[in-house]
């Protein structure tokens, strides 16, 4: 139970951190979508540990693709 929460309030954490740094690019349902697809490719993993961090990557990857699409 503790290691969902501490997961949960990570992926919090990234979705504040790119709502901040896609601010002039996307809205942060956008950015909230984005973790949140990203978050779920994890869903079946056993080991949780780094999840956060990827879904970050994950995510990130996934709004510059977005953003270059609108240029």
């Amino acid at each position: 139970m503790a290691r969902d929460t501490r997961e949960e309030e990570a992926i919090q954490a990234v979705v504040e951190r790119l709502t901040d740094a896609y601010v002039t690019t996307h809205t942060p349902k956008e950015v909230e979508a984005a973790v949140t697809e990203a978050h779920a490719s994890f869903r079946d993993r056993p080991v949780r540990d780094f999840v956060p961090v990827l879904v970050e990557r994950r995510a990130r990857a996934a709004l510059d693709r977005e953003a270059s699409a609108r240029w």
